[in-house]
């Protein structure tokens, strides 16, 4: 018997992608439901090559759900992720409503799968953000071999990491750029048309965004609490895929060469590194991926055993989508979830 999955907030980016997933992956479900918000009822949105209509959130009897991969946004998840729990659905939740609940496990499961486990204190599960769990997927396998003491991470993250509106945005301006039309910034704080801005999310008081605090809070949680990690966040004007420019400090000795062995053979990981014009991955190469691109491996002199690398990932999928349906499939290959028994 397969599972019966609810996709909240279908209608959004990675709800879409969380759909495509979970058929791409053939995950074991017997029935998925698409929901979002009242005013989505009704709107079609294709899961394989079949189509389902959105029926609305707030009416939903979740009693018969085993699964809610849950896309709404941090206050539905606040006020949602609790209720659909109790009525026995595993919840995976995409946004950062839970991240920080100590009892609640944040996942990647490349990197820290057994604390899946963890679930069953409030049966929800924690996503982390999408420029985090690019990062440790590449850092979880160097952290074995030679044990991280220091991150220093700038990231150069797409518009859809900020939404359909942000999307539209960044084509809207590129368009008015060349036809010579008012630029209407809305999503953003300037303009991102042929511009980059170093915000992501709002300023805190010590000067960084919370978006650099995510990443140096869940970095801790997921791989461990003794990594000191500093990061600056940018946007930059492209549609899909996160990159990121990463300098680590190790406390034992590893080379380029060691370093590029090491990550061919780590889950998730794909190392495409020719030292020759091209021979690297950028953002529209791993737009449509599931893998976390690393390139541009090389020492990092500045300091004692140290490295740099590139490394690019598509934020829909790794970012989000895929990473929660690899969660689930964690639950459901460690049996750790049951399908719930149908009535007759």
């Amino acid at each position: 018997m397969g599972f019966k999955v609810a996709c909240v907030g279908a209608t959004g980016n990675v709800g879409r992608e969380m759909l495509n997933i979970l058929d791409e992956r053939a995950f074991p479900a017997d029935e998925v439901v698409a929901l979002a918000s009242r005013r989505s009822l009704g709107t079609e949105v294709s899961f394989g090559d079949r189509t389902l209509k959105v029926k609305a959130l707030e009416n939903y009897d979740f009693s018969d759900v085993d699964i809610c991969l849950m896309s709404a946004g941090g206050d539905v998840s606040k006020e949602w992720s609790p209720k659909i729990a109790a009525q026995g659905a595993v919840v995976i939740d995409n946004s950062s409503a839970w991240r920080y609940d100590s009892d609640v496990p944040l996942i990647v499961p490349e990197v820290n799968a057994d604390a899946a486990a963890g679930f069953t204190k409030r049966n929800i599960i924690a996503n982390p953000n999408c420029s985090t769990a690019q990062l440790v997927v590449a850092l979880k396998p160097l952290h074995d071999a030679a044990t991280i003491k220091r991150v220093v991470v700038s990231t150069y993250q797409s518009v859809s990491g900020a939404g359909k509106d942000a999307m539209d945005e960044l084509f809207s301006q590129t368009k008015s750029v060349y036809t010579n039309d008012d630029l209407v910034t809305k999503k953003f704080p300037k303009r991102i048309a042929f511009n980059v801005i170093p915000q992501i999310d709002v300023f805190m008081e010590d000067g960084y965004t919370k978006e650099e605090w995510k990443m140096v809070a869940e970095t801790k949680k997921i791989l461990d609490p003794k990594i000191k990690l500093t990061a600056t966040c940018v946007r930059v004007p492209v549609f899909i895929s996160h990159s990121e420019a990463v300098n680590v400090e190790f406390e034992k000795p590893i080379t380029p060469d060691e370093a590029r062995e090491i990550l061919r053979k780590a889950p998730g990981c794909l190392v495409i590194d020719k030292r020759e014009p091209g021979g690297y991955v950028t953002p529209y190469e791993a737009a449509g991926e599931d893998a976390t691109y690393i390139s541009r491996i090389r020492e990092d002199a500045t300091v004692e055993n140290g490295l740099a690398f590139w490394c690019v990932s598509d934020n829909l999928r790794k970012g989000a989508a895929l990473n929660a349906i690899q969660i689930a499939e964690v639950l459901v290959n460690r049996k750790l979830l049951q399908p719930k028994k149908k009535a007759a």
